[in-house]
């Protein structure tokens, strides 16, 4: 006998605990006011619980559920005392905190004890059934304070529906004035029944509930019971309690079992009278499924008992008793399609039609359909055809679920032998499969969509091996939808909400058991397995939430029960499972006994707990393998009422789990006679875990020795193991059960015997017809472990009570446990690498994108290094050429140009430095090799000086204002003074230009100090465009400082790297399962498990630190060096020596006496600036001098003049001395130094010392300019002596002044010393340059490496898993780079400027100065270098005139070019304005109408009487309506919409009054028709109110029905307003129909002399031109009995989009509004600038009235539109029925007006842009000018028109229709003034006046009044003329059209009369 492992499982469902883990919890306070403790989470992180001294508790929840008719017991136990001195020492005290009117009686009667610790209510003074009360325990002590805690209550428990009530006497219509007698009986008790009797009065309004009973408005709405009768089977209400609770009365029947169970039923007595039986016709009566459309149509018929109210009654069509087909206010049920009818009862099918009204009554009747199986045959198609076509033509959501049932009740069918229409399986799969991907579309938009769509579900999945496995797919992701809009819509209607939950989990078992038979027959992929049973487990984890939603506590499980699933849930309070077991038991499933759990509400703050199981007969993880498990799955989790799971793990005790076997069979059954010798049976064990079990089944009890062997057969001496049955200890079969745990067997699997014999004393009487049967079997318990997706027996073992048909488990867990810190990554077996890229073919995905991003990362290489080289030539530090060849001292300008639009200039700049020792020359910054002053652009100079100019104190900064974009923006400058490696920052921030900012050319900017530069918005600003330009890696590329050593190359390759590292990371690791017993933590809204923390730590380990490691090699890499090394020269090094071309500015020169001359001036110059206080004379004999020997003399003697005042220099202190003192710096004649402590004095010696050596400088190389020219040069040999000595002389006084240095060749060296000997050497601490290799051979190896493994993970998740991935990483990788990092720069910007202020030393490019700036003392190039001419226009400020001249000028370009840009714009806006207005309209529109017209208006005219329209109508309007083709009127061009119709409108009777003499001779008068004469009432046949309907089905002819009823709208008629309601005649959609229905209204004279409007209404559309024609043909009739005929037609265009140029009108209209918003913004401005004066303006008032007609157009197209698709979904819902378009044709006419006015206020708006033209200004100027006299002219017309006007209406308007009305008589004179009149017919009445009228109105009007007007306006435009002046806008004019004609290449005429002059 072979022993197969038969595993049981016991599994922690995956949607139960994943799907809790994702709710968003909720920390429960664990002190509330009932003096619980307060949860850690409340507490602050360093404030330590202290509880109070007492804590009142009351057992069980907050709320819990309790049974109105049992004692009942609360106690207050738990409540503490935490003082352990004063443990007993607490006073209890119980009171009520809601009450009810029993307390008080029971507690002063003494029946509630309230000072004990339990309090025991009995039944007697509870309250009734439905009510709410809360108790109160007050907990106190002697000297400490009290503490209180409360509990609500809901007497709800215990009780289900279901007793037998009835009305005895007075019943159905009630008398008032008699006693009701109701009686009540229950079949189904068994026990003794006790009844009472209720009476149920309307829910109250909100109760104010104790905080700590905080519930939903459901529970607390109830029904409020008042006790009526009490142990009675029968209430008599008496005719007081009638009229007392009149009109109606629910009483409610409560029989009271023993045991505290009750049932209860409601009757209601309504002194109402009953509503009638409604009687309902159905069309077709035949018809079949799929293929006919059935319709109902109801009728209410009144009689003398029953109440005839028409208005709020709700019709109900049901086929199925809780999901109707269609609820509305109409006794219409619309066209839909039935299911099949009843086979057994010759395919009828009954459907109950219930109609209700608001008070609560109701009626219903059935009717019937005969609705046969849908026959191939007689429909020459087939049913998969057919529901194709169906479903094109479908388009209402309703109708496709209808259309649905119908095909599945013809599907769910049992199939009949031999009929020819029986489908096939794959048929019938096809149909399901198609129907399921059709539903998953349908949108579930409220609680009916849910049960309508889940009703069909069951329907089409009822045959679960009908169901293929995109059929399952669909069903499921239809479910989830459904299962999550149950959540948020199931709270409107708990009746419907359990219904459709019902369905649900019906819905859930068949795809569940067709997900088992599939894996059984088919293959089906794993991943759709899984997908199916994923959403599967979602879907019961949303009804489980949506059942427990108002749980309350300790109420009556709830029970679920399918073939294949059940589910149990019930909420409980948290004190239950404290201390107690919970037992849950059903008979089919699972069943768990919990030991006790402590500290579920003291840890957790648990008040409730939700116990949810869920138990499966089939296996819903089966995509895991094939014969895994067998037997049941089962599943239980403890949560809080908000979902919150409580982990159980771990327990000292276990949980018993007993798990059904389904699988038993008797095929491993043996049998054997029972004998005294050993009887033995051999078993082969093919498992070594789980556990062996054996099973014996004895007729009788008999002791029995048993003995287990292997490989032979045991005995009583030799075995293995052995047992004795039946064991005492259990019963039933555990008694004969043996179990044996597999890992206790030495042997492991092999062939095993067992022996069987009777105990040895028993008699052989015992033993005698004794047969056993034996089995064997193998049990293991297992659990569903997500975190590695398979089974688990971790934490369980088999108990000792399994048997072969139940297994029972012992677990310490409820749920799965993990201590593993790290998250495995999903795996790929790497040597099925071949294999895996040979599915290349099916899924490209992942590999395809590698391919793509290793092309554009190519592309990206070859685009960076040619920016690369771009760079290069920006990093240079430019040598300005302007410097003077003997200035030594250098500094280095570094300018930074903004950021912002327009930031470049093309101008000119000039530099001048400002220090404390003396100012600069001001110097050109140009550079001819590279491009300056771009936009975010630095650029660095090499400034000389011939001295030093001390500490900097500010800039100078002008330009030129030249070039095409002459405005610049300067961000900041930086000078780094390179001899004492001193930095200055100047921070401008401002525009240098006339028309932007301060409007400045020139500006001076102070020096910033160390509080500027740690300024927020400094140090934020250069932080955040640091770190964009060069720590963002993406951004970098782009725009990285071209400076630094990462170059773009390096830049895209990390990029590169750093992309695919990412992408091998996030798909390693996607779609890991994740643990779902993790808790969520959460910060605000957001939320997280410990697993993404992991997941997250581990691919930032993997990806961040090689990547970090790439980049930070690239950025510390040594450049290499080329060839041999140049000896470093002073600490920054070199300048290239090649200078640029000079510019202009310069001069070039030849050594001459002038020029050495110029030279000895320059160093004077540069003195003198040094001088505090000059001389006033000095700078005139300076430059007054041009003797050599008179100008060294001059110097000489300032020095000599010095050195006279004890050699000192000049400082602070000496301000008030007369006397010349000059500051040389270099030249130390000071010998007392006061006022200044250590420090300055080593700073004013090193600056003496630097002065020193400048200024030796210079004097030599004036000395070898002397040498070099010689005395040839000179005119006198003797002059050329001196000034060699004096310039010898005076160094030879510098020599000697200068004491304090060591030797004259150190002090005076010609080349600085700057050498690392004396001052800090620079130097670059980074890697040596080869680790650039290094660098690239890591790129390389981790791009190819990631890009190898994603591709091989991509080929392994397959095509679908693929795309997912790749869509995931793409938002994630955009969201990043788009959002995260900036997110994150900017933040680390803000907290590098507030926090750390820490100023970062500017990038000023100090590194690349390459070259020493030095030349040899007698170097001859120096010597004839080039001298700047420092009277160039360059070096010179723009002047204030020529400034003010740009600005006016840039002004006027402005205005030009805004003007420009106001004309373009406005053309462009009208042009899209008109391409708008034309694209609503359609030019067919006039045709259609005139065609329509000409079709129907035959004949109208003629109409005199009511018998002319019938024949019309017959004739005319019949023929044409119902034209040759079917559905098509006329010619067959226009299709009729929906059925025309015939409206009537009448007058009430004797609407006029008749004189009093008459009366006699007329017996009734008819009025005209006004609204208020209108008839509006409801008629029999032949308009008598007392006629009975004969249930025709044009009754309804004879009953008003509103406008609103209607869906119509008021019209205006020639004589008339018109309400939009009336008496209608429907025509049908044949003309046979229409036929008999005018003959109908004709015989019933329908139309008579009360009628006083008739409306023919119908709507047609033409396909050829897309257009809808609304027509209505209007006859009225007057009082006196004439009729006035006239045609309203008005097409509209409701498929806006259908041609080819609709994407032109689309963007149109989208370019319009763009116009429209950026008028708003420019009026918003306006408005926001001129405030109120705003107002004042008409140009500005136009622009208003523009912009709000334009977005109400917008608003009456959106409504137009939607009002559109609302008629054309109304229509394909009610074809047959007439449809309304007059709403939308309203909106379209009102559209349409709004865009008319629209256009013309457009139209007009071209005035004001032609403003500036001289004539048009002149005419606007007259009509100003003379708008006094032309107003009063006006009025003196308007008068005169009036009075003629009126005149002529009073003598001609009784017989001529020119002037019936005063608004005719005013068109006539109009007429008149224009020479269109008649002048015969006024003639020929009457020649006397009407020649005086006709003949005075044109002398004075025509000839004075008029002329006179004329001449006023002649006269004030001659005036005008005479005076006018050119305004400032003319020249604008002028200057607009040269720009224009300039840029057309167009000769003006100004240019031409220029050129002539």
């Amino acid at each position: 006998m072979s022993v197969l492992p038969n595993v049981n499982r016991l599994t922690s469902l995956r949607n139960i605990f994943t799907f809790f883990n994702c709710v968003s919890t909720e920390t429960l306070p664990s002190k509330t006011e009932d003096g619980a403790e307060l949860s850690a989470s409340q507490r602050g992180p360093n404030e330590k619980f202290q509880p109070e001294s007492l804590q009142a508790k009351v057992t069980g929840s907050s709320l819990e559920a309790s049974n109105p008719f049992s004692d009942l017991v609360l106690s207050g136990r738990k409540s503490r005392n935490y003082d352990v001195h004063d443990q007993n020492k607490m006073v209890f005290h119980w009171s009520c905190g809601v009450c009810w009117s029993l307390w008080n009686v029971c507690t002063g009667k003494g029946q509630i004890n309230t000072v004990q610790q339990d309090l025991t209510i009995v039944p007697s003074c509870l309250p009734p059934p439905n009510s709410f009360i809360s108790i109160r325990l007050t907990v106190s002590a002697p000297g400490k304070k009290n503490s209180t805690a409360e509990k609500c209550l809901i007497f709800t428990k215990k009780g289900k529906k279901g007793m037998d009530v009835r009305c005895k006497s007075n019943c159905d219509p009630i008398n008032p004035s008699e006693n009701v007698t109701l009686t009540v009986s229950c079949q189904e008790c068994k026990n003794s029944i006790k009844y009472n009797w209720y009476r149920v009065n309307p829910p109250k309004s909100q109760i104010n509930l104790p905080p700590v009973c905080k519930i939903k408005q459901q529970n607390t709405a109830l029904e409020e019971l008042v006790l009526m009768k009490e142990n009675t089977d029968i209430l008599i209400l008496g005719k007081e309690d009638l009229a007392k609770f009149a009109p109606t009365v629910k009483m409610r029947a409560v029989g009271i079992s023993g045991d505290g169970y009750y049932k209860y039923n409601d009757y209601v007595v309504s002194l109402m009278p009953p509503l009638p039986v409604p009687s309902c016709n159905i069309s077709p009566e035949e018809g079949s499924a799929v293929s006919t459309k059935f319709s109902i149509k109801c009728t209410l018929s009144c009689t003398s008992k029953s109440s005839c109210r028409s208005s709020g009654l709700t019709y109900c069509f049901f086929v199925k008793p809780d999901v109707p087909l269609h609820c509305g206010p109409e006794p219409i049920l619309p066209p839909t399609y039935l299911p099949l009818g009843d086979s057994k009862n010759d395919d009828q099918l009954n459907i109950t039609v219930t109609v209700r009204d608001g008070m609560g009554s109701a009626t219903s009747v059935v009717t019937t359909a005969t609705v046969r199986a849908f026959s191939n045959i007689k429909e020459n198609k087939d049913l998969a055809t057919l529901l194709s076509e169906q479903l094109m033509e479908t388009a209402n959501s309703s109708s496709i679920i209808q259309l649905f049932e119908s095909v599945s009740s013809m599907l769910n069918q049992d199939d009949l032998e031999g009929n020819p229409d029986e489908l096939s399986l794959i048929d019938k799969k096809q149909l399901r499969e198609t129907m399921l991907s059709n539903l998953s579309l349908v949108e579930v938009s409220s609680l009916h969509r849910v049960l309508e769509i889940s009703d069909v579900l069951k329907q089409l999945t009822n045959w679960s091996n009908e169901l293929t496995s995109t059929s399952q797919l669909q069903a499921s992701a239809t479910l989830q939808n459904v299962g999550i809009s149950l959540l948020t819509e199931g709270n409107k209607d708990p009746e419907k909400r359990m219904v459709a939950t019902k369905n649900i989990f019906n819905v859930v078992n068949n795809v569940l058991e067709a997900l088992v038979e599939n894996d059984e027959e088919d293959s089906m992929a794993a991943d759709t397995q899984r997908m199916v049973s994923e959403m599967l487990l979602d879907t019961i984890n949303h009804l489980q939430i949506v059942a427990l939603n108002e749980a309350i506590a300790d109420e009556e499980p709830i029970l679920m029960t399918m073939p294949s699933v059940r589910m149990y849930l019930q909420r409980l309070p948290a004190d239950s499972v404290e201390g107690d077991s919970i037992v849950i038991s059903d008979p089919a499933a699972a069943s768990f006994t919990l030991p006790a759990l402590p500290s579920l509400s003291s840890s957790n703050g648990m008040d409730t707990v939700d116990v949810r199981m869920v138990s499966f007969s089939v296996n819903p993880f089966m995509w895991t393998g094939k014969n895994e498990v067998s037997g049941a799955v089962s599943g239980l989790v403890l949560t809080s009422s908000n979902g919150t799971v409580h982990l159980v793990s771990n327990l000292s005790e276990d949980i018993e789990i007993m798990l059904p076997r389904s699988d038993v069979t008797q095929e491993n059954w043996a049998e054997f006679k029972l004998e005294n010798s050993l009887t033995t049976m051999q078993v082969n064990v093919t498992s070594d875990s789980g556990t062996l079990g054996f099973y014996l089944e004895a007729e009788q009890s008999v002791p029995l020795f048993l003995y287990l062997g292997y490989a032979n057969e045991p005995n009583e001496s030799s075995f293995l193991v052995s047992t004795q049955l039946p064991n005492s200890e259990y019963t039933g079969a555990a008694r004969y059960t043996w179990l044996i745990p597999l890992a206790e067997l030495m042997y492991g699997v092999g062939i095993y015997y067992l022996a069987v014999r009777p105990v040895p004393d028993l008699n052989s009487s015992q033993l005698m017809n004794q047969t056993m049967a034996f089995t064997s079997f193998v049990s293991q318990c297992v659990y569903w472990d997500e975190v590695n997706t398979n089974w688990n027996s971790s934490g369980c073992r088999v108990g000792p009570l399994t048997t072969p048909s139940n297994t029972q488990c012992l677990c310490n867990h409820l749920t799965f446990f993990s201590t593993s810190f790290f998250v495995m990554p999903n795996a790929v077996d790497v040597s099925k690498t071949v294999e895996l890229f040979a599915t290349f073919v099916d899924n490209p995905i992942v590999v395809t994108t590698v391919a793509c991003i290793f092309a554009l990362y190519i592309l990206a290489v070859v685009w960076a290094r040619r920016k690369d080289k771009q760079d290069v030539t920006k990093v240079k530090i430019t040598l300005l050429a302007d410097n003077d060849p003997f200035a030594q001292y250098r500094y280095l300008v570094t300018v930074f140009t903004g950021h912002r639009r327009g930031a470049a200039t093309t101008s000119k700049v000039t530099i001048t430095l400002y220090g404390s020792e003396g100012e600069s020359d001001p110097h050109f910054l140009t550079d001819l090799e590279k491009p300056t002053f771009e936009r975010g652009g630095v650029d660095g100079y090499l400034l000389t000086t011939l001295f030093p100019l001390g500490d900097l104190q500010s800039i100078r900064l002008w330009h030129d204002n030249s070039g095409s974009n002459p405005s610049w923006y300067v961000n900041r400058v930086t000078v780094l003074d390179l001899e004492t490696d001193q930095r200055w920052s100047f921070l401008c921030n401002s525009w240098l230009a006339i028309d932007v900012g301060d409007c400045l050319l020139d500006k001076v900017f102070p020096v910033a100090t160390e509080l500027d530069l740690k300024r927020f918005s400094n140090l934020f600003f250069m932080k955040t465009a640091k770190d964009f330009r060069d720590g963002h890696i993406w951004y970098s590329v782009l725009n990285r400082p071209p400076r630094s050593p990462f170059t773009r190359v390096q830049r895209v390759s990390c990029c590169f790297s750093l992309l695919l590292c990412t992408m091998l990371t996030s798909i390693i690791f996607w779609g890991v399962p994740k643990d779902p017993a993790q808790q969520k933590m959460d910060l605000g809204k957001i939320e997280f498990t410990w697993q993404e923390v992991v997941i997250g730590f581990e691919s930032s380990l993997l990806m961040f630190p090689i990547n970090l490691l790439i980049v930070q090699i690239f950025r510390n890499i040594q450049p290499r060096a080329k060839g041999m090394q140049e000896k470093k020269q002073g600490k920054h090094g070199r300048i290239s020596p090649s200078l640029p071309t000079p510019p202009p500015s310069l001069q070039t020169c030849s050594l001459t006496p002038e020029a050495v001359i110029k030279d000895i001036q320059r160093i004077a110059n540069s003195l003198t600036k040094m001088l505090k206080s000059p001389h006033p004379t000095l700078d005139k004999d300076l430059k007054k001098t041009t003797d050599i020997n008179k100008l060294l003399a001059l110097v000489e003697n300032i020095i000599r003049e010095q050195n006279k005042v004890d050699c000192e220099f000049y400082h602070e202190d000496h301000k008030k001395v007369d006397t010349l003192v000059l500051n040389l710096g270099s030249v130390e004649l000071q010998e007392h130094v006061t006022g200044f402590n250590s420090d300055k004095s080593v700073i004013d010696k090193q600056r003496r010392s630097d002065y020193n050596r400048h200024l030796y400088l210079q004097l030599q190389r004036v000395e070898n300019e002397l040498g070099f020219l010689g005395s040839s040069k000179f005119e006198s040999p003797l002059s050329y002596t001196q000034a060699v000595q004096r310039v010898q002389h005076m160094r030879d006084l510098l020599e000697n002044v200068n004491c304090c240095s060591n030797s004259v060749s150190e002090r005076f060296s010609p080349i600085p010393s700057l050498s690392g000997d004396n001052k800090k050497g620079h130097c670059f601490n980074g890697l040596p340059w080869w680790f650039v290799f290094i660098g690239w051979a890591l790129v390389a190896a981790t791009s190819g490496v990631s890009a190898f493994f994603t591709m091989l993970y991509g080929l392994h998740y397959g095509k679908d898993s693929s795309i997912k991935w790749l869509i995931s990483m793409a938002i994630s990788f955009f969201e990043s780079i788009l959002i995260t990092q900036p997110l994150k720069v900017l933040g680390f910007a803000a907290f590098f400027a507030l926090v750390l202020k820490k100023v970062e030393p500017e990038d000023d490019g100090e590194s690349s100065i390459v070259n020493p700036f030095s030349t040899s003392v007698g170097d001859p190039s120096v010597l004839l270098a080039a001298r700047r001419d420092s009277s160039s226009n360059i070096y010179q400020p723009p002047p204030l005139k020529e400034v003010e001249h740009m600005k006016k000028n840039s002004i006027k370009e402005q205005k030009v070019f805004g003007l420009i840009r106001e004309i373009l714009a406005y053309l462009g806006f009208l042009w899209m304005l008109l391409l708008v207005a034309y694209g609503q309209r359609d030019p067919n529109s006039y045709y259609l109408n005139k065609a329509i017209g000409n079709s129907f208006t035959s004949g109208l005219d003629d109409i005199l009487s009511y018998n002319d329209f019938f024949k019309w109508a017959n004739s005319t309007f019949i023929s044409n309506l119902f034209g040759f083709y079917p559905g098509f009127v006329t010619d067959g061009n226009s299709k009729l919409v929906g059925s025309a119709r015939i409206r009537q409108l009448r007058i009430k009777k004797n609407s006029c009054r008749i004189a009093a003499k008459l009366r006699s001779s007329i017996g009734e008068c008819h009025g005209q028709y006004s609204l208020d004469n209108e008839d509006m009432s409801f008629y029999g046949l032949h308009w008598n109110m007392t006629a009975t309907q004969n249930s025709s089905d044009l009754d309804y002819i004879w009953q008003y029905q509103s406008q609103s009823e209607l869906r119509s709208y008021p019209i205006w008629g020639k004589l008339g307003m018109y309400r939009g309601g009336g008496y209608i005649a429907e025509l049908g959609t044949y003309a046979k129909d229409a036929h008999r229905i005018l003959q109908y209204i004709f015989d019933n004279s329908w139309l008579d002399t009360y009628t006083r409007a008739i409306f023919v209404e119908f709507t047609v559309y033409n396909a050829n031109v897309n257009l809808f024609c609304i027509a209505t043909l209007i006859l009225e009739s007057n009082a006196i009995g004439a009729f006035f005929t006239h045609a309203d037609l008005q097409s509209i265009r409701l498929y806006q989009y259908t041609d080819r140029l609709h994407i032109f009108v689309v963007a149109a209209e989208v370019a319009y509004f763009l116009f429209l918003i950026y008028y708003m913004v420019i009026q918003g401005k306006l408005l926001k600038e001129q405030k109120w004066k705003y107002f004042q303006s008409k140009w500005n008032l136009l622009e208003a009235a523009i912009i709000m007609i334009s977005w109400s157009a917008l608003s009456i197209f959106i409504k137009r539109t939607i009002l559109g698709k609302r008629d054309i979904e109304y229509y394909h819902n009610h074809r047959t029925g007439f449809v309304s378009f007059y709403e939308t044709a309203m909106a379209d006419a009102v559209m349409g007006y709004l865009i008319a006015f629209l256009v013309l206020l457009a139209t007009i708006k071209l005035w004001h842009l032609l403003r500036l033209n001289p004539k048009l200004n002149m005419i606007t100027s007259t009509l100003r000018k003379a708008w006094g006299d032309i107003s009063g002219f006006l009025s003196v017309i308007l008068i005169m028109f009036l009075a003629y006007s009126i005149a002529m209406n009073l003598m001609f308007g009784w017989s001529m229709p020119s002037y019936k009305t005063i608004f005719d008589a005013a068109e006539t004179m109009v007429s008149l003034q224009l020479g269109i009149f008649n002048y015969e017919e006024v003639l020929d009445y009457n020649p006397i006046l009407g020649s005086f009228l006709i003949g005075s109105c044109i002398i004075f009007m025509t000839f004075v009044v008029l002329n006179l007007f004329i001449s006023v306006i002649l006269v004030a435009f001659s005036e005008e003329q005479k005076n006018y002046k050119a305004s400032e806008e003319e020249e604008i004019v002028d200057l607009m059209l040269l720009k224009v004609c300039s840029f057309l290449g167009i000769k003006s005429k100004k240019d031409s009369s220029q050129s002539d002059g």
